[in-house]
């Protein structure tokens, strides 16, 4: 009786589902191997895809050494201790990055910190050389301290780490650049809300020990791509320069005095309702924006963003549901943030079939279309590198199609002029943010002097092509990584 009740509510309120095996990654650990990972019960340190990858590393052609401790690669690693930051306005204390901005192709600070802050300064200052690697929140980011972020001031939230060997600094850097060398890493982070990593975790991370020939050809790579980004960077602070001085433009501190010259301790002003333009927003009436077009009117022309004679159009993509697929299957998918980076990495792929017509129309880029980013951090401007070229950017950022001098117009656009004609045009009240119409009335200069503005093009041109010749030395450290040392 009871077995027949039972069969029957099997039948009426029981359905069986049958899991998709390929989706579920599981495996069996014996308990010496948690007693060997220090008694940790997280489910990473023992991830399916790291076990496959230590059975290849353990079966390779090189023997196994440690990255840290008295035989390993690594002669120290460290971070500052914490301490409470102290910030405060621009110009008032030190330049200050953050984890977030480690690999950006040119970082630039957007917090500064006062002297007042309770802490060692120059011991936050990066030497160079130097390996960095981002401990908590997002794990595994790496870079290395050429001369561009040489006395840097930056957060404690990012590991220093030096070599015993020249040539172990490149390698070692790309070793976790790899898709092998940073699942590695990551397997040894820790942490329920935030992940973080400790400079002793590295003493668990093994990596092979290929022959000095290899890794001075790696490394000699690596150091021939952070020569390029340096070169790059050097190559914009020159034409931003000549802008500068052609314009004749004054500091912007000196800017801020001339505009609320007749303002005492509260900087306050007044505007007509004539002149008000059907906008309300404080930002967009700030007296500095007529003090601002007012020298640029001494020294250029005054053209809009939108106007046809410089851009070919101005691209705001829609919102839309995102169909997203495995890599090899779809278009790479950029947000605001890897814009910024060198070598733009991403697990979003769209799917081709789904978004095949907004690609095209919407998301694609093209080398030296400008781009600018649209809400949240306003303003971030970059010129398209030849390797980002038909990559998909998000429709958070905005696309220009430059019809004549993309290198001047990224230049100005970039510069702390360009940024507070950009920001002004901002509005919102809880995310701020701009569109395709506001950013087209974004005044652009002219210098009436074309052969300078042509240089100053050319000079911008020039840094973007070297930031994909760092680009692809970069790949190809990573390609000599992968098989003549791992073995793919």
């Amino acid at each position: 009786m009871v077995n027949s009740v039972a069969k029957k509510l099997e039948k009426e309120f029981i359905e069986i589902i049958d899991l998709p095996k390929d989706d579920i990654s599981w495996s069996s650990v014996s308990l010496s191997e948690v007693i060997n990972k220090g008694k940790r019960f997280d489910a990473q340190v023992f991830d399916v895809e790291s076990k496959h990858i230590r059975d290849v590393l353990n079966n390779g052609k090189y023997p196994l050494v440690q990255l840290d401790g008295d035989e390993g690669l690594i002669e120290d690693s460290f971070y500052p201790g914490r301490f409470k930051r102290i910030y405060c306005e621009k110009g008032e204390g030190v330049e200050f990055y953050l984890p977030s901005q480690m690999t950006d192709i040119y970082p630039e600070p957007n917090k500064w910190i006062s002297k007042l802050t309770k802490a060692s300064i120059e011991k936050l200052r990066l030497e160079l050389g130097t390996l960095l690697l981002t401990r908590s929140g997002t794990i595994g980011n790496v870079t290395i301290v050429s001369k561009t972020l040489k006395n840097k001031v930056f957060s404690d939230d990012v590991i220093r780490t030096s070599f015993r060997n020249e040539e172990d600094l490149g390698y070692v850097y790309t070793y976790l650049k790899s898709e092998y060398g940073n699942n590695i890493l990551k397997t040894n982070s820790y942490g329920s809300v935030i992940t973080h990593i400790e400079p002793e975790h590295l003493k668990e991370m093994l990596i092979p020990d290929a022959p000095f020939i290899i890794k001075k050809k790696i490394h000699d790579l690596i150091m021939d791509s952070y020569d390029n980004r340096d070169e790059s960077n050097r190559l914009i602070d020159e034409a931003t320069k000549i802008m500068i001085e052609e314009l004749e433009l004054p500091p912007i501190d000196d800017l801020k005095k001339e505009a609320f010259s007749y303002s005492k301790e509260i900087n306050s002003f007044s505007i007509k309702l004539s002149d008000l333009n059907g906008r309300l927003e404080s930002n967009y009436h700030l007296p500095i924006i007529k003090v601002l077009e007012n020298h640029l009117r001494e020294k250029a022309a005054l053209v809009k963003l939108e106007n046809k004679e410089i851009t070919e159009n101005i691209v705001l993509a829609g919102v839309f549901k995102r169909n997203y697929v495995q890599k090899g299957h779809g278009y790479p998918f950029l947000g605001g943030k890897e814009i910024t980076q060198l070598s733009p990495e991403t697990d979003k792929y769209l799917s081709k079939t789904t978004h095949k017509k907004r690609y095209e129309k919407e998301l694609r880029v093209k080398e030296n279309w400008i781009l600018v980013t649209d809400r949240g951090t306003i303003g971030k401007v970059v010129i398209v590198p030849k390797h980002m070229e038909n990559m998909a950017v998000s429709q958070n950022v905005l696309k220009i199609v430059p019809k004549i001098y993309p290198g001047y117009i990224y230049c100005f656009l970039n510069s702390d002029y360009g940024q507070i004609l950009i920001k002004r045009q901002s509005y919102g009240s809880v995310v701020n943010m701009i569109d395709d119409s506001s950013l087209g009335d974004v005044q652009i200069p002219i210098i009436k002097d074309r052969e300078i503005v042509k240089k100053i093009d050319c000079l911008v041109l020039e840094a973007n092509e070297l930031r994909y010749q760092a680009y692809k030395q970069e790949q190809k450290a990573i390609e000599i990584m992968n098989r003549e040392v791992l073995g793919l």
